[in-house]
C-alpha cells in the first residue's frame, strides 16, 4: 500500500488556486504508482473561521466532486478535508475517496476551542471505520485537535490498522504533533499517517511536518521539505504485532471513579 503524504502550502481562502496544487500533486503521486494521496485539513481554504462562503452540503459538494473526479482520472485514492453544512450548522470534515467513490466522511469530534473553532463549527459525534474496497486495510481517520484525545483512537483501533490524521497544526506546537502521533501509533499498535500543511495562514506559521509511524512507533518518513513524501506499508503487520504483543487484551475500558 503505497501512500503519498502531502506537505501543501495552502493559499488562504482561495479554493481555485488550491485546486490547481491538488491536481498537480495528485498527478505526481499517480505517476509514482501510489494507492493513496492524503491532503491536509480544510484542504482548499486553510483553517478558516469564516466558514459561510465556503461551506457545502454533503450531497452536492463541489469539493467532493472535484476530488472524486481526480481519483477517477488519476486512478488513485484520496483523503482531503472541507467545510460541510447540515441543518445550518458547519462541520469540519475528513473525506476518503476510493476509486472515485466516498467510503468515509467524518465530522471532527473535537473543535479547537482555544482557536475559536467551537464558535463557528459543531463537533461530530461518530467515529468511523471502513474496510477498503480492495481489501488492503481497515481504515479510520481524525482531524487535527482530535489527536489530543487518545480515547477516540482506542475505539477506532479496535478494528482499524491504518489511521489518517489531517491537520493545520502550527509550528509553535509542532513538538506536540510529533509526540502525540507517535504515541497514538504505539498505544494502538497501528499505522498513523499525520498530514500537515505548510506556509502561512491567517497569521500562523506552518512547517513541513507530515509524518508516518508504524505500529512499533518507528518513524517511516524522513525530515524533508518536499511537497510529497512516499511510504510503502503492509497494514497486515499491525494485526501480526497485535497477536504477538496483545496489549489491547489488558485494556480496561470501564473504570469506576469514587
Amino acid at each position: 500500500m503505497k501512500i503519498a503524504l502531502t506537505q501543501m502550502d495552502i493559499i488562504w481562502e482561495n479554493p481555485a488556486e488550491n485546486q490547481k496544487t491538488c491536481q498537480r500533486l495528485t498527478e505526481e503521486a499517480s505517476r509514482n504508482n501510489c494507492n493513496w494521496i492524503i491532503f491536509p485539513e480544510m484542504t482548499l481554504t486553510g483553517f478558516t473561521m469564516n466558514p459561510e462562503p465556503f461551506r457545502e452540503t454533503i450531497t452536492t459538494s463541489p469539493t467532493k466532486a472535484f476530488f472524486q473526479q481526480l481519483s477517477t482520472d488519476y486512478n488513485i485514492n484520496i483523503a482531503f478535508g472541507y467545510i460541510a453544512e447540515k441543518n445550518d450548522k458547519n462541520y469540519n470534515h475528513l473525506v476518503c475517496v476510493e476509486h472515485g467513490k466516498t467510503i468515509l466522511e467524518y465530522a471532527k469530534i473535537h473543535p479547537f476551542s482555544y482557536g475559536d473553532e467551537s464558535k463557528h463549527y459543531t463537533g461530530g459525534d461518530e467515529i468511523l471505520i471502513t474496510n477498503l474496497i480492495d481489501g488492503a486495510a481497515c481504515l479510520s481517520g481524525f482531524i487535527c485537535y482530535d489527536l489530543r484525545f487518545p480515547e477516540v483512537f482506542q475505539v477506532a483501533s479496535e478494528q482499524a490498522t491504518v489511521i489518517f490524521v489531517i491537520a493545520n497544526w502550527p509550528e509553535v506546537r509542532i513538538a506536540h504533533w510529533y509526540t502525540l502521533l507517535q504515541a497514538r501509533a504505539i498505544e494502538n499498535q497501528c499505522f498513523i499517517m499525520g498530514v500537515n500543511r505548510t506556509g502561512e495562514g491567517n497569521g500562523l506559521q506552518y512547517i513541513p511536518s507530515s509524518v508516518a509511524f508504524n505500529p512499533y512507533g518507528e518513524r517511516l518518513t524522513p525530515e524533508s521539505t518536499d511537497e510529497l513524501l512516499y511510504i510503502d506499508i503492509q497494514p497486515e503487520l499491525a494485526e501480526l504485532y497485535r497477536k504477538e504483543f496483545p496489549v489491547r487484551e489488558d485494556r480496561k475500558t470501564r473504570i469506576l471513579i469514587t
